[in-house]
């Protein structure tokens, strides 16, 4: 289970660091006596020469934004001269992909999206086991990386709301929601939108915070009220910011560094807010794919992909998610300084299957979905 104060401290640790750069010139002490010459050993034994990659291409299934997607595509050419592949999906199309082709696989890794959906992929044997050398690199690699090695965390990021400001303007009596409840107010029935869970891992990050909140039972009949507030469901997790920045609803639910996209690349007009209770968060995940057919290559991009050098590349490409290895700055470090939960992405995992089932059967089906 991935804890709240874990998060943090990846905030705290860029304070010690900060402070750290700050302290003044230590006092200058005596020279330390003169100790023996160490007693020469043995030199250390040959280790085997470095591997030298064959595979010329890497077909990657990328679930983030497009633009970082093939920012790290050409980032990944460049450095080592192998011709990457890809296609952009969510996560829940990215899974049902992967599980329909796992007899003959397209695609040699899956990069992005949360780590539920690898935890209901290794479930379904659809991972290689791959032990990095980078996982010293990890923040806290118990939590970060899967217990078997089939996946690993490459970024956090955590649930928010995103209101537009020119709506609340012309709604003076309205404010934008800071609890679940708030969704379920008269000024927001039609007003709300959010991606569904059967092809966003965005809108199952949702779905299963409030459930984890709320328990089983209370949660779906809260997801029923409110899958009633919807102006539509989305294809795409990160769209519901995108067409309520345009004005076709209120509010929308998203991560927020997809909200902080918008307000700092698009002039957006939309407002930050956070459950009081508490909001989910994912942990984004990266696995090499059971019959990868570029495995060198494969793992070559999951070694960079946990490196200072390959996780400090987001916010050039303006993603702002928050790294998950040592060395490497948060640009937006005040998304993770909120009221997370202890989100499960184990249980998660292991229930997506079914509660996805489960709502498109009962509350809302998967047609027509906005893109």
């Amino acid at each position: 289970m991935l804890k709240k104060v874990s998060l943090l401290l990846i905030v705290a640790l860029l304070a010690v660091t900060a402070l750290a750069a700050c302290k003044p010139a230590a006092v200058a002490t005596e020279a330390p006596v003169a100790t023996e010459a160490p007693v020469a050993t043995e030199a250390p034994a040959a280790t085997e020469a470095p591997l030298v990659i064959t595979d010329t291409e890497l077909n990657v299934l990328c679930t983030p934004q497009e633009e970082w997607c093939q920012g790290m595509k050409q980032e990944f050419e460049a450095l080592y001269g192998i011709t990457v592949n890809y296609v952009r999906m969510s996560s829940g199309e990215a899974l049902a992909r992967i599980e329909a082709e796992k007899d003959a696989p397209t695609f040699d890794l899956w990069w992005g999206g949360p780590i539920d959906s690898f935890v209901s992929a290794k479930a379904k044997g659809l991972l290689e086991t791959y032990e990095s050398p980078n996982f010293v690199n990890l923040r806290d690699p118990e939590l970060m990386k899967d217990v078997d090695n089939q996946w690993v965390g490459v970024y956090v990021g955590s649930l928010g709301f995103a209101t537009n400001t020119d709506w609340l303007a012309a709604h003076p009596d309205a404010k934008a929601p800071t609890s679940w409840d708030d969704l379920l107010k008269p000024e927001f029935t039609g007003q709300v939108m959010v991606a569904h869970p059967s092809s966003s891992g965005t809108s199952y990050t949702a779905l299963a915070t409030i459930i984890q909140i709320r328990g089983e039972e209370a949660g779906w009949e809260y997801i029923k009220q409110y899958a009633g507030q919807m102006a539509s469901f989305t294809k795409s997790g990160a769209a519901p910011a995108k067409f309520v920045c345009q004005g076709e609803a209120a509010v929308a639910i998203v991560f927020s560094h997809d909200t902080v996209n918008e307000i700092e690349n698009n002039q957006c007009p939309l407002e930050l807010s956070f459950p009081a209770e508490g909001t989910g968060y994912e942990i984004g995940g990266m696995a090499i794919l059971k019959g990868a057919k570029n495995i060198q290559a494969a793992q070559l991009w999951y070694d960079w992909a946990i490196s200072p050098e390959g996780q400090s590349l987001g916010p050039i490409y303006h993603a702002y998610q928050a790294p998950t290895i040592n060395g490497v700055e948060l640009s937006h470090p005040e998304l993770l300084d909120v009221n997370l939960i202890d989100y499960d992405f184990i249980w998660a995992g292991e229930n997506k299957t079914a509660f996805v089932d489960k709502f498109t059967n009962e509350i809302a089906n998967a047609e027509n979905l906005k893109q």
